[in-house]
């Protein structure tokens, strides 16, 4: 077994399911809730009136089945081992970003190290012009959905911008509803400050589904997650989205980055000259904070960067191990690496 420490007990954790029991024999359930943005995962076909000639045989990349496969498998290993400590089964829930088409979805989950989970796959086609979209793997053992729906992000004097949807999941988290919204903002092309306004203009669209869900109902449990393409401490999340790292200092129009606390001890999740960002983030409302545990409450969250997902040697050596580099095969993950939190409740 192993243990590990809260604020104020000692649990430890069984290995049959999602229980936790406390030395006071006090018997919790512990769920996890993951997001990865997994680095272009295009299949092998030209799909019309898509920019994705790169990832087939004749493009730029060479890009084929054996290099597919493969990974597939590397991507199934990381998933599988997201939040083991913890929970065996894994992510209940997982956000993507970067996927084709429902197709390469139902590739991945089939992998040998996933296909125990049965994971459920939410996605809509987006208008993104490289074709790639959000997406959510949901196992059914927990989570249950009872609606999805994409929303688009439309710039005012723009009309010619086009970028990822956002995803809205909403069901029942072990007989709890909750909301998830999948997310992977505009990039930083042209530089960060000439391209901040499409990130904003993302953030406040996010900030408008949180709200209209806390508009029906005030105590809704929603979780943001996503590759924001911006830090914890920049303008479209600290401020579009009105984000605090204390919880004892959350209001109710505000919600809960447990993610700035991570990124000012210098935690990331992708590297980029010599610096890590922490661009991949999970943002909580007000009802999943709080020392209650008669319902789901935030527990902990991290960055899953296990020395194996890192470059071992090179000029990179310390960032994610990603897939291409410069035009050049490297076998490896993802340029970023997952995120996730648990969330706990008490069982009676």
């Amino acid at each position: 077994m192993r243990f590990f420490t809260t604020i104020a007990f000692t649990i430890f954790v069984l290995l049959s399911g999602l229980n936790l029991h406390a030395q006071d024999e006090m018997r919790y359930r512990i769920g996890c809730i993951a997001f990865y943005n997994i680095e272009n995962l295009f299949d092998t076909i030209n799909q019309p009136k898509v920019n994705d000639t790169e990832f087939t045989p004749e493009g730029p990349n060479n890009w084929n089945s054996s290099k597919y496969y493969e990974k597939l498998a590397n991507l199934s290993e990381v998933i599988s081992k997201i939040g083991v400590d913890l929970t065996p089964d894994g992510p209940a829930v997982l956000g993507l970003s970067e996927i084709e088409n429902r197709s390469v979805l139902s590739d991945l989950v089939m992998q040998p190290e996933l296909r125990q989970h049965n994971y459920q796959i939410v996605h809509h086609d987006g208008p993104d012009r490289r074709g790639v979209d959000c997406a959510l793997f949901y196992n059914p053992k927990y989570f249950t959905m009872t609606n999805s729906q994409s929303r688009r992000l439309r710039v005012e004097g723009r009309d010619n911008f086009f970028t990822r949807d956002q995803l809205v999941v909403s069901g029942m988290f072990d007989g709890e509803m909750m909301h998830f919204i999948v997310n992977h903002w505009p990039s930083r092309s042209g530089g960060q400050k000439r391209s901040e306004p499409l990130r904003i203009a993302a953030a406040r669209l996010t900030r408008s589904i949180v709200d209209s869900l806390l508009n029906i109902d005030p105590n809704a449990k929603v979780i943001v997650m996503g590759d924001l393409n911006d830090d914890p401490v920049d303008k479209s999340v600290k401020k579009i989205m009105n984000t605090t790292d204390n919880p004892d200092k959350l209001k109710s129009d505000m919600m809960f980055n447990p993610m700035e606390r991570l990124y000012r001890q210098g935690i990331g999740s992708l590297a980029y000259r010599d610096a890590w960002n922490l661009f991949d983030q999970l943002l909580l409302t007000q009802a999943l904070t709080g020392n209650d545990k008669s319902t789901y409450k935030f527990y902990r969250a991290g960055v899953f960067n296990k020395p194996w997902l890192l470059q071992k040697e090179g000029a990179f050596k310390g960032y994610p191990w990603r897939s291409f580099a410069g035009g050049n095969y490297l076998g490896g993950y993802s340029d970023h690496l997952p995120v996730y939190l648990f969330i706990i409740k008490e069982e009676r």
